[in-house]
């Protein structure tokens, strides 16, 4: 069931990076162009997530467990760490160079397969050595 759930609620995001014009990497880069040509579409895409997330958050929060399993989830560790932030910067500063993120990369695989296997093939990469680095710099 939860496969399933994960499934559809994957497919009710891609239509909606669709419908939103999200699968265009130049979308992207023409909101953070504030400079030159700015294209405020993301915000208003981002600003409709936000919305219905709020309120999906208030309604789901009210239940005593998720539907589809016997726990919610949540992160254990509220604190800020190095390795949150320099991920983070990583993951912005490869948003804006490409003008994807791995949400709309998956959907965009099936209209731009070159793109979106290399783009995808990237992320396994980096996701590979940042692990293998921070096992590194991790004490034994």
């Amino acid at each position: 069931m939860a496969l399933i759930t994960a499934l559809i609620s994957g497919i009710i995001f891609g239509v909606g990076l669709a419908l939103g014009g999200m699968l265009d990497p130049s979308k992207v880069v023409g909101f953070l162009d504030i400079f030159g040509v700015w294209d405020p579409s993301l915000a208003f895409v981002m600003g409709g997530g936000v919305i219905v997330n709020v309120i999906g958050h208030q309604i789901i929060s009210r239940r005593s467990r998720p539907v589809c399993d016997n726990q919610f989830h949540l992160p254990a560790s509220k604190t800020i760490t190095m390795p949150l932030i320099i991920g983070s910067a990583l993951f912005g500063i490869g948003w804006g160079v490409t003008g994807l993120c791995p949400g709309p990369a998956v959907a965009s695989t099936f209209l731009n397969k070159e793109t979106g296997i290399s783009f995808i093939l990237a992320v396994i990469v980096g996701l590979v050595l940042g692990k293998t680095v921070l096992k590194q710099l991790r004490p034994a």
